[in-house]
Order: structure tokens, then C-alpha cells, then sequence
């Protein structure tokens, strides 16, 4: 903002143009400004201090917004300013870096500091100006270390290149359209991401209960949250498939060193169990053997505070050679023969089961999945081949819609630099 001039064109930016002369700001972070610009502190230009202390007892309505560090509530029916403002955190995570225009009636915690009574300052380029630059000579040269609290001598002595008040005016005029067009912009990208990773969830939670021949003869699973299957696949509880086992539980001294221990978090996180699980264990040859972590099991999430995060499986496509398992998680092994690894990585950590585990779930203090109830599960099993042949149609379609993903985080990500 200090560097260029803005020329515009009837299509919006055309090009950052040079002015035809600068000098040096005095300012290291800053370097060099406009030959026309000036260096004014900030105690020149505006009004600052902290917001009111006691809060606590004011009537709660709703109706006027009170700034409280770097929230917003809606909150109290008393205010006290009625003007326009610059806020900012004065301590906590977001201090000194989320800063807030505001034009109205309002009211700010004591730990708020409001800039208000603009002399020689256009506000909203005020705004912009510190909003990129306070953290660059607050937080970084003046204060040399981590800052977690404000002091009023940071805010009046922050330095500002100012441009005469036609220029400032043009410059917020400016960013105010650019980074309106700009956040408008990511925000139909985010949208995007969130339908396509809807599409996704949907079409796995499809295939894998209705095939992929839309032409197939169906018939009722007799299962509620199943609904109609393909005839020729079988509906059938997972007890009856295969076994179940919890994993090893020890002390602290068992971890640490040794052998692979697939975690809890290698399940919750993943569809497919990583070949390199996060963690190790001290585990004897009784342990390897008893929890033992091969190609085909599905691990299933056990225990955790919310019924949402309970059930959640991750397949295991490679056998991981001497790895053990948590006994946060519960182990399912199916026999030979009877469902594909490539076709479990979609199946069990598709939706179609969580309507099962949400209605039958029982919580306490936590959330907790029993051996008994897993084994009531009802799965369907269409015939091997056919797994494949779903599992190969799955890996191509989520991969191709994971790539369109990851492209439009990177846009997103471009236009949050170019934003900056």
C-alpha cells in the first residue's frame, strides 16, 4: 500500500503503478513511501483507550454489539460509545492482530482498545493500514519477543504513512472493493468444497449399499437405514462374518520405544490404517501375536466424549509386520474370503452406519462402543468381484474428486496471499 499507485481500468485493476519519487520512511519495517506521504504517529491522528472494566451486571438483550477482546456478542441494552471506531484485542491469542471497523452503538471490554476521533485520517484506510502493518512494529521490532498484552505506548507511538485524504479515501475506496470482490470469491470456492465433499460422502454411501448397476434387481433389506439392496447381495450381522477383540491397555512405561502401535488417532484419522502407525510399544511376543494388526482387519473407534466420533473405522490394507493395537479401538477380522480390504476402506467409513450406532449407543460419561453391540451390525456383502469392482470405481471417482479439492484450496489459498 505504500509503494504503488493504484491505476484502475473499466475491468478493475489494470497495473500497479510506481509513483515518480520516494524517500527513505525512517521506519525499517516500512522502508521507503511516497516523496508526497508523511510518517505521523498514531497519538496525532486519533483518540485511544481501553473500554469499560466492569461489565458483568448490564442487562443482556441482545440488542447492541459488545466487543470483548477479539469476539463480537450480541449482548447488552446499556452502551457506551456511539461513534466510529477502530478495535482491537489488547491481550490473548489474537492480540494485536484482529482488528475491527465499527460505525454505530456498541460497547468494548476494558482488554479492547478503541481508536475513535479521527484527525487528518480517513478511518476505514486507517483501518486497512494497521490491520496489515501494527503486528509488523508492535509485535515483531518493538516489543523484540512474544507480545501477550498491549500497552497503551505501542498504539500511540505506531508510526503510519499517510498520504493526503483524497489518496486515503481513494486507497480504502479501493481495498474495500477488491477485498470484497476477493472474499466473495473464496467464499463460493469454500461453498464448492463443502458440495463436493458432500457428493463424495454421498456417492460412496451409495455404491456401497446399491452397486453400480443401476438396472440390478432389488429387494428390501428389511433393514430400516439400509432400505433396498441389490438381490443378489447378502445382508448378514458382522458376528456372523468374523471376530472381534479389543486391544492391549498397559501403563505409560509401556509406550514410547519398541514395536508399531496403531493408536486411536491412526483409526479415528483415516480410512486406511497408515503402514507407519504414529506411535511405539514395549510389546512382548504374546502381545504381537494376540493383537496382531494384518492385512483386512477394520479397526473400529471405541470410546471417546461424543456418539460422532465412536464407530469410525479404518481399514488395514497392508499387514503391518510386529504392530500392535489400542485398546481404544476394537479390532474386527473377518474370515478369508469374504470382504475385500479395497471395498472395507469405503464400507465402514461410509455414513451408512451411523444411524445404527447413534440409536443404539449408550452414554454415560462417554460414549462407548461394546464388543456385543458391534457384532449386531448389520453389513451387506455383495460377492467378491464385485467388492473390486466397486473399490475400483470409488478409487477413481474420489480421487478425482480429492484432486478438484486440493485445486481449489490452492486457489483459495492464492487469493488469501494476494488478499494480504
Amino acid at each position: 500500500m505504500n509503494n504503488v499507485a493504484i491505476q484502475k481500468s473499466s475491468e478493475g485493476v489494470k497495473e500497479w503503478r510506481r509513483y515518480p519519487s520516494y524517500k527513505d520512511s525512517g521506519i525499517e519495517w516500512l522502508g521507503a513511501i511516497p516523496e508526497h506521504w508523511e510518517v505521523r504517529k498514531l497519538k496525532f491522528l486519533s483518540k485511544i483507550k481501553t473500554g469499560e472494566k466492569d461489565l458483568v451486571n448490564r442487562e443482556e438483550d441482545g440488542k447492541y454489539p459488545l466487543f470483548v477482546r477479539s469476539d463480537t456478542v450480541e449482548r447488552i441494552n446499556t452502551y457506551s460509545y456511539d461513534e466510529e471506531a477502530i478495535l482491537t484485542a489488547g491481550d490473548g491469542v489474537g492480540v494485536g492482530r484482529v482488528f475491527h471497523h465499527y460505525k454505530g452503538k456498541f460497547e468494548c471490554h476494558q482488554r479492547v482498545y478503541k481508536i475513535s476521533n479521527f484527525k487528518k485520517v480517513n478511518p476505514k484506510y486507517l483501518f486497512f493500514y494497521i490491520k496489515e502493518n501494527f503486528s509488523k512494529d508492535v509485535l515483531k521490532i518493538s516489543a523484540k519477543s512474544t507480545v501477550d498484552s498491549l500497552r497503551l505506548p505501542m498504539f500511540l507511538n505506531f508510526p503510519l504513512a499517510l498520504p493526503p485524504l483524497s489518496e486515503q479515501q481513494a486507497i480504502a475506496d479501493f481495498l474495500d472493493k477488491e477485498t470484497t470482490r476477493i472474499d466473495t470469491l473464496i467464499a463460493k470456492k469454500e461453498r464448492f468444497i463443502e458440495l463436493l465433499q458432500e457428493k463424495r460422502i454421498a456417492l460412496i454411501s451409495h455404491v456401497v449399499t446399491k452397486g453400480l448397476n443401476p438396472d440390478a434387481p432389488m429387494k428390501d433389506s428389511g433393514i430400516e437405514w439400509l432400505g433396498m439392496i441389490p438381490e443378489h447381495w447378502e445382508a448378514t450381522k458382522l458376528r456372523f462374518i468374523g471376530s472381534c477383540q479389543n486391544g492391549v491397555s498397559k501403563g505409560g512405561e509401556y509406550f514410547g520405544t519398541g514395536f508399531p502401535f496403531v493408536s486411536y488417532s491412526d483409526v479415528y484419522a483415516n480410512n486406511v490404517l497408515p503402514d507407519n502407525p504414529s506411535n511405539l510399544a514395549n510389546s512382548s511376543i504374546d502381545d504381537r501375536n494376540n493383537y496382531s494388526v494384518i492385512n483386512g482387519d477394520i479397526f473400529f473407534t471405541r470410546t471417546s466424549e461424543t456418539i460422532e466420533e465412536i464407530g469410525l473405522a479404518s481399514t488395514c490394507t497392508n499387514t503391518i509386520a510386529n504392530a500392535i493395537f489400542s485398546g481404544f479401538v476394537i479390532r474386527f477380522r473377518p474370515r478369508k474370503n469374504i470382504l475385500s480390504s479395497s471395498f472395507s476402506k469405503y464400507y465402514f467409513r461410509s455414513d451408512v452406519h451411523r444411524v445404527f450406532f447413534i440409536k443404539e449407543m449408550n452414554i454415560v460419561t462417554r460414549a462407548s462402543l461394546a464388543q456385543e453391540l458391534l457384532k449386531r451390525l448389520i453389513i451387506l456383502i455383495p460377492p467378491l468381484p464385485e467388492q473390486q469392482q466397486i473399490a475400483d470405481y470409488l478409487d477413481k471417482e474420489t480421487t478425482r474428486i480429492d484432486t478438484l479439492i486440493n485445486k481449489t484450496k490452492q486457489s483459495i489459498e492464492k487469493l488469501k496471499e494476494y488478499r494480504t
